[in-house]
């Protein structure tokens, strides 16, 4: 299986830390959070990755090189001055991705998951998410998981009790691949696949931070 990283955006939230540093390549507990991610990836068999980089693009390129020094072979899927969004970010990325279900990383969250299980877990809708109870900073969630167990379940968009993305998931190409836009959400596109239902998720309790400004940053570091 092949993993895509999400390393395009602009880290506007992180700002100052941001203005000169791509928020994956941020540092805490010992290495950058991309580096965690590639390090996870590498011990659970994976060997081929794909970055999606925009902002600052040329820092994660070189921090980063080909992949080797972490067993990897690492392509980078480049979408310019402009990043695409998530949705927009993968279409772009399925080239270098292939035909099969593929795993999707944010490069900017940190978690201590067994990538090797959940790449091993079926996909047999156009998508399977991971997710974790909502943070205090999310309270409402984002998708109801019908059944409250550990295991797989379909997802629903609308009701309650809901839960949060983490980040995390695997995705058929043609999830995307039929978008008529180039920069695009992901979210609209998983809420209108649940409708028929084909998104499962499961739920994740280990531990997950989003790291998404300078105090959860701070937070992770003192963890």
């Amino acid at each position: 299986m092949r993993a895509l990283i999400l390393a395009a955006g602009r880290g506007e939230r992180m700002r100052p830390l941001t203005a000169h540093c791509p928020k994956p390549l941020l540092e805490a507990r010992g290495a950058t959070l991309i580096e965690h991610h590639l390090r996870a990836l590498a011990g659970a068999g994976i060997r081929e990755v794909v970055i999606n980089v925009s902002y600052l693009a040329d820092l994660i390129r070189e921090r980063l090189g080909d992949g080797a020094r972490y067993g990897l072979c690492i392509q980078y899927s480049d979408e310019g001055d402009a990043p695409l969004e998530t949705g927009g970010g993968m279409k772009r990325a399925l080239p270098l991705l292939g035909p099969e279900p593929f795993l999707v990383v944010n490069g900017d969250v940190y978690l201590e998951l067994d990538f090797a299980s959940f790449c091993a877990r079926a996909c047999p809708g156009l998508a399977h998410l991971l997710l974790v109870p909502n943070p205090e900073f999310h309270p409402d969630g984002d998708f109801v998981l019908l059944s409250g167990g550990t295991g797989q379940a379909r997802l629903r968009a609308c009701g309650a009790p809901r839960m949060t993305y983490a980040g995390i998931g695997l995705f058929r190409p043609e999830l995307v691949s039929s978008a008529e836009q180039t920069t695009f959400k992901l979210a609209p596109i998983l809420r209108e696949a649940m409708t028929f239902g084909q998104v499962t998720g499961e739920r994740f309790d280990g531990f997950w931070s989003d790291v998404g400004t300078p105090e959860r940053l701070e937070q992770l570091r003192r963890f």
